[in-house]
């Protein structure tokens, strides 16, 4: 049997008036978590309550959305959550705008086109894999949760699936859902992905 080293649930982070109205965040500062959002973490806590399995760390990416979900989450398993260095892409001049507005002008080359002043999605995704790498690598034994954004956990399991950069936008990750990959030596697996607690 293969041996794991670290189990991670990544949780997606509550929604927001931006996540809602597809809008390209701005900063990290902002928006936070609006009353469906806080709805959809206490689900989440709810599902993990149940569950009973216990968690070593809990990580959280530093948009504000995304630390005030770890803040919920983290309360109900009396520990701290450690904010770490795992930002969303950097769109650059894009930020701001709707999706859907840049999707209209650009096509699907949106998914991959860097924006001026922003990010390849080739480095970010390296970006990705490097500090998630190194969270494994920490946590050897260790059973963790990081809260974060769609793209990051879009990120974790393209590499995971092997999927090429011009195809990791079509795996639907959904706010206030919970993706969970198993890491091993060199490789990773899936269990389950965009869970999403009734």
């Amino acid at each position: 049997m293969f041996k794991r080293i670290c189990k991670i649930t990544f949780i997606t982070h509550g929604a927001t008036v931006h996540s809602l109205d597809g809008i390209i965040n701005i900063n990290q500062k902002s928006p936070k978590l609006n009353d469906f959002g806080e709805e959809e973490i206490e689900g989440v806590c709810d599902y993990l309550k149940k569950r009973g399995v216990g968690y070593d760390k809990i990580y959280s990416s530093p948009n504000a959305c995304c630390t005030q979900s770890a803040q919920i989450i983290a309360k109900m398993f009396k520990q701290k959550a450690v904010t770490i260095d795992l930002e969303s892409r950097d769109y650059g001049d894009w930020k701001g705008s709707l999706y859907s507005d840049i999707f209209k002008e650009k096509g699907p080359k949106a998914f991959t086109e860097t924006p001026n002043n922003g990010e390849s999605l080739k480095d970010f995704n390296k970006r990705v894999s490097k500090i998630i790498n190194s969270l494994v690598k920490e946590n050897a034994g260790n059973r963790i949760i990081i809260v974060t954004t769609p793209e990051v956990i879009q990120s974790a399991l393209a590499k995971t699936l092997g999927l090429t950069p011009e195809n990791q936008h079509k795996i639907l990750i959904k706010t206030g859902s919970l993706t969970q990959i198993s890491y091993f030596r060199g490789w990773s697996s899936l269990i389950y992905s965009d869970y999403k607690p009734l």
